[in-house]
């Protein structure tokens, strides 16, 4: 089997809540996906899927992703998909960096992999651990009452883990914090994530403020070395996020007792097969993760089901159903969230089939 043609569709994923703000007053209302199609020469194709969170979030813009396509592409043709971690060497030998644009590509060969042998991606990665899997809410940015407001709205549908974007004034995230927690259940988690929104001292005041919370903080700091003062002047359990981008970094932090939990995004790391690498460290030196993306619809979602349901139930300590958040689907055969839970698919591959007249002619092809 042959990778003969790649190809890029542009989607436009607008938002239910109709914008989603988080720190350092970013937001985003339309978010721009592109859609990887890899074919082979014998007719089977994969598909994956790359949506940053805006140009603002992590070194990766939507643009750039159609871009790297064309760079990438031709240097991947006649390669066996089937051979994950060949194709993934020959990306990283033929474009230096960039995972995000990787990250399309490496999914659709998983899904080509499933197909090829008729088994789920999960099942490739490790096998499906549980039923289902834990999923939380992303609170975005706006008055205190009004995030407590939707967190009990989202706790009805049968969310039990919620992500509250904080990173703004230290005065009024404590007061968002305090609100938040104040109409949830014991049982429910609770996440402060600052998004790398807080200065090392203003972090500090707002943990201080917190302490008699059950919270935790994600991500306060832009810095590694700001995070790791905050976490060792704090007791609150500790997420994070934006600086864990490679194995080295997973490490050091490890070593460093710099968190109790890593948030893992595919698209962060470059693609599923690194992810697997990343989740299976994590899990042999005792870390729970966050397994999600930046961003999303279907086929992202799918992606994120499939590694989180590979993962032993321990180490999972939440994950995403990114297509619940937009108006525009863009592949049948998705998971659909049931309760706060979502299940990877049980057909073969992502189990996903993209909507041909939603995701559009391709804007890049590659042959």
């Amino acid at each position: 089997m042959k990778i003969k043609r790649i190809t890029a569709h542009c989607v436009k994923l607008p938002l239910i809540e109709g914008s989603y703000r988080w720190s350092g007053g970013k937001s985003v209302t339309v978010f721009d996906s592109t859609i990887i199609g890899v074919e082979t020469d014998e007719g089977l194709v994969g598909y994956g899927e790359v949506c940053p969170l805006g140009p603002f979030y992590l070194p990766a813009y939507a643009d750039g992703v159609r871009a790297g396509i064309k760079e990438l592409g031709p240097h991947l043709i006649g390669l066996d998909p089937r051979e994950l971690n060949v194709v993934n060497q020959h990306m990283d030998a033929a474009l230096l960096g960039h995972p995000y644009v990787k990250t399309g590509i490496d999914i659709a060969c998983w899904d080509l992999l499933g197909k090829s042998t008729g088994l789920p991606v999960c099942v490739l990665m490790g096998g499906r651990f549980g039923e289902s899997v834990r999923l939380y809410r992303a609170i975005s940015q706006i008055e205190p009452d009004q995030m407590a407001a939707n967190v009990a709205m989202y706790s009805e549908q049968g969310y039990t883990r919620f992500q509250l974007k904080v990173g703004g004034d230290p005065d009024t995230d404590i007061e968002r914090i305090r609100a938040a927690r104040a109409v949830l259940k014991p049982t429910d988690r609770l996440v402060a994530d600052a998004n790398t929104g807080w200065t090392q001292h203003e972090a500090m005041r707002v943990v201080r403020a917190v302490s008699d919370l059950d919270v935790y903080i994600e991500q306060p700091c832009v810095t590694y070395e700001e995070c790791l003062a905050v976490r060792r002047n704090t007791t609150a359990p500790f997420i994070l996020d934006e600086n864990i981008d490679g194995l080295d970094r997973l490490l050091r932090a490890k070593a460093d007792l710099a968190m109790d939990v890593v948030n893992l995004k595919i698209s962060k790391l470059g693609g599923l097969t690194k992810a697997k690498q990343a989740r299976d460290l994590c899990v042999s030196m005792g870390i729970a993760m966050t397994l999600e993306d930046s961003w999303g619809g279907d086929i992202t979602t799918a992606a994120i089901a499939h590694l989180a349901h590979s993962t032993p139930e321990p180490f999972r300590f939440t994950s995403t159903d990114f297509n619940s958040y937009v108006t525009v689907s863009n592949a049948d055969g998705a998971p659909v969230r049931e309760d706060g839970f979502m299940k990877a698919s049980e057909s073969a591959g992502l189990g996903i089939t993209p909507k041909m007249d939603v995701i559009g002619p391709a804007v890049v092809e590659v042959c």
